[in-house]
């Protein structure tokens, strides 16, 4: 029997953040994953705190949030909090099914947990890949330097052309 997915997978990847050098989400994403206000979320983190040791979760600095903020974009009204978000990890994130008691909760709990697992293994792969490249390196001479190059070149991320904005005058 397959099963259907309550939420598509990149909706969740592209939520997940780098921040500390740890994989995170920010409590106003996972509030609308889980249709609940932020609010909601955030008073049944902090009457349950002892389930969210730093690990799990932690409060951004006011230097962070701004820097989130500026990543962005605009402020608009009622839709950001003056207040700093809490970030969870994906043990954080785990933990919340069990502070938020509805089926739902559960339900995307697992989609989350997916999508880290997909994050992982699509780490994994790049940095066998990576590794393999640096084996075959070393095991043949430079007259393979040129092809290796090129292979590491198509491994960049692709940097699209930054397009002028406004009128040119020649």
């Amino acid at each position: 029997m397959k099963q259907t997915q309550l939420l598509p997978s990149e909706l969740v990847e592209r939520r997940i953040l780098v921040i500390r050098g740890q994989r995170v989400m920010l409590d106003v994403h996972l509030a609308e994953l889980y249709q609940v206000e932020t609010k909601a979320l955030k008073r049944g983190v902090r009457r349950n705190r002892e389930r969210f040791p730093i690990d799990f979760m932690f409060e951004l600095t006011a230097e962070e949030h701004t820097a989130l903020r500026y990543h962005f974009g605009t402020l608009k009204r009622g839709e950001h909090s003056k207040y700093a978000p809490y970030v969870f990890t994906e043990q954080g994130i785990a933990m919340l099914s069990t502070v938020l008691h509805s089926s739902r909760a559960i339900r995307v709990n697992i989609e989350i947990m997916r999508a880290f697992v997909r994050l992982r293994e699509i780490l994994a792969t790049h940095k066998d890949l990576a590794r393999k490249l640096e084996d075959l390196e070393k095991k043949y001479d430079s007259q393979f330097k040129i092809v290796f190059d090129a292979i590491r070149q198509l491994m960049l991320p692709s940097e699209k052309p930054k397009r002028r904005i406004g009128f040119g005058v020649e």
